[in-house]
């Protein structure tokens, strides 16, 4: 009986993320020399969370310097958002993850204190 309620309960519960594509972004050349850019999409479906933090990582989760217009990015529920990630060409064959990662506001109390973190990998 325990087991057909733990299933019940894990088969109509939802677990809503928000959404980073694409799944494998390719950096281009920049008008500027020496910068790489790549264009990503983001959407909001956390009704509990409004603000995003952009980061850039090698494969050993070693964070990589770089720009963006939107480092944290205030999105609300089902609000979407374009933007760009440019980095150095000298970092070009180093960088493995564009991630965005929830961020909750120290004065949310009522929010469910669970982060999510979204990666799009780099081919």
């Amino acid at each position: 009986m325990w087991k057909s309620f733990m299933a019940a309960v894990l088969l109509t519960s939802s677990a809503a993320a928000h959404e980073l594509t694409p799944t494998y972004p390719e950096f281009k050349p920049h008008i500027v020399d020496g910068v790489y850019y790549a264009k990503l999409h983001m959407w909001n479906r956390r009704e509990d969370v409004k603000y995003y933090e952009i980061s850039v990582h090698d494969e050993e989760w070693n964070k990589i310097p770089f720009h963006s217009t939107r480092k944290i990015m205030k999105l609300e529920h089902l609000e979407h958002a374009d933007f760009e990630v440019n980095i150095r060409k000298s970092d070009l064959d180093r960088i493995e993850f564009i991630c965005t990662t929830s961020k909750h506001l120290k004065s949310d109390v009522k929010g469910t204190g669970v982060r999510s973190r979204i990666c799009s990998r780099i081919k």
